[in-house]
């Protein structure tokens, strides 16, 4: 078997990078920030969600962000979490490689059930953003007594 490798200098490489720029340009995110699966970029922040009985959890991971660079809103199915993540460039700074994206994100998770919005909570750990989403009493499930006749 042969494998080839591509460096950035082909075609089909600075094609791509092209297209990642406008989309971003388009669609308003950061290079490095477009939602997953738009020419093999991975969406930032990066979210794990799992439920259990009552409760939602959604795990972000943010790392270098603080609690003022974050902004998390429950509007509808939809959980949202909005920031900024500042750059850390040396003034006057060449640099030779740039992957981790700057600027302002936003993105959005759809919720597989309703919750209620005024009972959520977000902590801030270690780079990891853990939002606690309770299930609406609307979905969870109630027990029903049997009556007899």
């Amino acid at each position: 078997m042969v494998l080839y490798r591509l460096n950035e200098a082909h075609p089909a490489l600075r094609l791509r990078g092209e297209m990642d720029r406008v989309f971003g340009d388009v669609f308003g995110g950061v290079a490095g920030m477009a939602p997953q699966g738009w020419f093999g970029r991975r969406a930032f922040p990066a979210f794990n969600v799992w439920e259990d009985d009552t409760t939602l959890v959604a795990e972000a991971e943010v790392p270098g962000l603080q609690l003022e660079d974050i902004d998390v809103m429950v509007q509808g199915d939809e959980l949202i979490v909005k920031g900024a993540r500042k750059t850390d460039a040396e003034e006057g700074a060449t640099y030779h490689r740039r992957e981790r994206g700057v600027g302002q994100f936003s993105r959005m998770v759809r919720l597989p059930v309703e919750v209620d919005a005024d009972k959520v909570t977000a902590r801030l750990s270690d780079g990891v953003l853990r939002i606690t989403l309770p299930k609406a009493q609307a979905v969870l499930p109630r027990k029903i007594e049997v009556k007899s006749s």
